[in-house]
């Protein structure tokens, strides 16, 4: 069985860790982000990894949340998404405060939990044709636990659209807001990526963490443990509300959920 998520570390010292479901376009689902807690903790305690690379196989990068693990959480009680949603914080954060520096290669959807993904890394490079969505709200539920991440990424006033309005946008407004730092062809993707890494790996490691450290330290947005508990009450609650319920039942049926059409 494929795994669904892999880490190597070549000769140079950069560990690339791949999610591995094209099938479901990088979808995550409970296993998923408890995999990649695991190698992104296996490749922070390598004393060879001096870079982390965070790539995908297939067209997306991650389509965000499985529909069949968003099924499961619907069904299931207040207490068990908040563990749910308390490992996707966790995932959050373990990169986030991955200590050598990160960079995304991004190409294809990015919705949701992979937008989070993008808003951990120190460097991220899209494809232009790639697409991004905090597409939650239409699902009646939030961008809960990856909120802090994208918040502190794109800034407050591009936060407060894209959580409420739920909008799809191209890889060069994601430039624009701050999401990501560099866009380029398809062709060109892999070029620029290894390009960066090469700057990188010329730069002192010791003085890299030092240097990711003073931003964290700095950063007025950091996630506190009372951040984090809230954030998950909040998408546990949603999960379990009928609107949450509505809109997970409309998607998968291919309906129009129930608040669109009362309003006509």
């Amino acid at each position: 069985m494929t795994a669904a998520a892999q880490l190597d570390i070549d000769s140079r010292g950069v560990a690339t860790i791949t999610l591995n479901r094209p099938d479901v376009h990088n979808a995550f689902d409970d296993q998923l982000i408890a995999h990649l807690i695991e190698l992104i903790n296996q490749a922070g305690q390598d004393p060879r990894t001096r870079v982390l690379l965070l790539a995908s196989t297939g067209k997306s990068f991650s389509a965000g949340a499985d529909l069949a693990w968003m099924r499961r959480m619907a069904d299931a009680s207040r207490e068990d998404n908040l563990r749910d949603a308390r490992q996707l914080a966790k995932l959050m954060e373990t990169l986030n405060g991955f200590s050598a520096p990160t960079v995304a290669k991004v190409q294809g959807a990015v919705m949701g939990g992979g937008v989070g993904l993008v808003s951990c890394c120190d460097i991220a490079v899209a494809s232009e044709t790639a697409f991004f969505a905090l597409s939650e709200v239409k699902l009646g539920l939030a961008p809960a636990a990856i909120s802090p991440y994208v918040i502190a990424k794109m800034g407050v006033s591009q936060a407060r659209r894209f959580f409420v309005s739920g909008e799809r946008f191209s890889a060069v407004r994601a430039a624009a807001v701050g999401l990501v730092h560099e866009v380029v062809s398809p062709a060109e993707l892999e070029v620029k990526v290894m390009q960066i890494i090469d700057t990188l790996l010329a730069n002192g490691p010791q003085a890299m963490r030092a240097a990711k450290q003073l931003v964290q330290v700095a950063n007025p947005l950091r996630v506190t443990p009372e951040l984090a508990d809230y954030t998950a009450g909040v998408i546990a609650d949603l999960r379990a509300s009928e609107e949450g319920r509505e809109g997970l039942r409309a998607f998968l049926h291919k309906d129009v959920p129930a608040w669109i059409r009362s309003g006509k």
